[in-house]
C-alpha cells in the first residue's frame, strides 16, 4: 500500500484510508481501558441531578474522589445544545481550505487548528478544532458564513451566556461543600460586587473524524485543563476518558442532555489540593465521527493573584501553592506542560 505523505491536513483526516506515521502512537497496555474482568469497570463517573436536595454534598464528594462528574437538570435548553452541535458539524463538514480561512494566528488563541497541547507531543492528534476566545470569531463567521453569520453568532453568544451562568452556579455550590463561598475568594468577591465577570470563558469546538486505525491513534492526548472548570457537551458518540489512580482509564459515557464537568488546575489551587485536576484524553473510533463542545472557564484578567483560599488552608496550614496570576500560570503551563502545578508548589510549606 502506498505510503501517505506526511503533509497531511487536519481538515481532511476523515477521508484517509490508512494512518500516517505522524499520527501513529505507540500505545502500551497501560494506555488501555481495563478489561471487563477488572473491578474497575464497575466504576463510572458520578451523574448528579442538580435539583437533588443533597447536591452540595454530592458535588463535593465527586470533586474530591474523581475531579470530574456529569450533571443532569442543569438548565441548559436542549435546543441550544443541539444548535451549537449543529453549528460545529456545519463548520467541520466544510472543505479544508474553507476551514483554514478561520485559522489561528501564530500568537492568537482564537481560530481553527490543532489542539493547543500539540507541541508537547511527538505524534499528531486525530482531531481538529475551532476556538472562540474573543470577539474575533465574528469576522471569521462573516467570512465562512456570509448568509448565516447573524444566526451562528447569536447561537455562540447565547451558549456563552448560559455556560457562564452555569459555571458560576457550580462554583458556588462546590465551594459550599468546602464550607466556603465566593466571598472568600478576594478577586471573585470584588468581581461579584462590581458586576464584572469572575473568569474568562473560552469555547472550543472539537471534531474527531472516523479513523482507519483507532487503536493506534489518539484524538486528544492526556492532559489537565488550566482553568477553573470545564463544562463539556459531547455528541452521542463517546470517546472521553478520565484517569483515576486506582482504576486507570475510565470511559465517560455519552448521555443525551447530560453535561460533563471537570476540575481544572486553577480550582485545584483554590482548594489547596483537595480537588484533583483530572487527567483526561479523547480516543477515536472507526465508524462514527464525534463532536464535543468545551466551555473552559478561566481565571481573572490582569495582575490578580490566585492562591489557595485562606479559610480552606486554615491557621495551621500548610498552603501548598504560591500565589500566581492567571497569565503567569498559563505561561508556565505553556513552558512545562504537565509539571506546571509542581512548578508553583511550595516545596517545604511552612505555617
Amino acid at each position: 500500500m502506498p505510503s501517505i505523505t506526511e503533509d497531511v491536513s487536519i481538515g481532511n483526516l476523515g477521508s484517509l484510508q490508512t494512518l500516517p506515521d505522524s499520527f501513529t502512537w505507540k500505545l502500551t497496555a497501560a494506555d488501555s481501558v481495563r478489561p471487563p474482568s477488572s473491578a474497575a469497570v464497575k466504576e463510572s463517573i458520578p451523574i448528579i441531578n442538580l435539583s437533588d436536595p443533597d447536591v452540595t454534598t454530592l458535588l463535593g464528594n465527586a470533586c474530591k474522589t474523581w475531579g470530574v462528574f456529569q450533571i443532569a437538570n442543569h438548565g441548559i435548553p436542549q435546543k441550544l445544545l443541539d444548535d451549537i452541535e449543529s453549528l460545529s458539524r456545519t463548520f467541520f463538514d466544510m472543505p479544508s481550505e474553507r476551514k483554514l480561512e478561520a485559522a489561528s494566528s501564530d500568537r492568537g488563541v482564537s481560530g481553527y487548528g490543532e489542539p493547543r497541547i500539540s507541541p508537547f507531543f511527538e505524534k499528531k492528534m486525530w482531531s481538529e478544532g475551532l476556538t472562540i476566545a474573543d470577539g474575533s470569531y465574528r469576522n471569521q463567521f462573516l467570512t465562512i458564513w456570509p448568509h448565516d453569520y447573524i444566526k451562528y453568532c447569536e447561537i455562540v453568544e447565547e451558549y456563552k451566556g448560559e455556560m457562564e451562568k452555569l459555571a458560576n452556579r457550580l462554583l458556588s455550590t462546590i465551594l459550599g461543600s468546602l464550607g466556603v463561598s465566593v466571598d472568600d475568594i478576594e478577586w471573585a468577591h470584588k468581581a461579584k460586587n462590581s458586576g464584572s465577570i469572575m473568569g474568562r470563558g473560552v469555547i472550543r469546538l472539537n471534531h474527531y473524524p472516523v479513523c482507519p486505525e483507532p487503536d493506534r491513534a489518539m484524538g486528544l492526548a492526556a492532559h489537565t485543563d488550566s482553568c477553573l472548570l470545564t463544562i463539556l457537551h459531547q455528541s452521542n458518540m463517546g470517546g472521553l476518558q478520565v484517569f483515576k489512580e486506582e482504576s486507570g482509564w475510565v470511559t465517560v459515557e455519552a448521555i443525551p442532555g447530560v453535561l460533563v464537568v471537570n476540575i481544572g488546575d486553577l480550582f485545584h489551587i483554590l482548594s489547596n489540593g483537595k480537588f484533583p485536576s483530572v487527567v483526561h484524553r479523547a480516543r477515536v473510533n472507526q465508524t462514527r465521527s464525534r463532536i464535543s463542545i468545551a466551555y473552559l472557564w478561566g481565571g481573572p484578567a490582569g495582575d490578580v493573584e490566585i492562591s489557595p483560599i485562606s479559610k480552606i488552608v486554615g491557621p495551621v496550614g500548610p498552603c501548598l501553592y504560591r500565589p500566581v496570576t492567571w497569565s503567569e500560570y498559563l505561561r508556565i503551563k505553556f513552558e512545562v506542560f504537565d509539571k506546571a502545578l509542581d512548578a508553583i508548589r511550595v516545596v517545604n510549606p511552612t505555617n
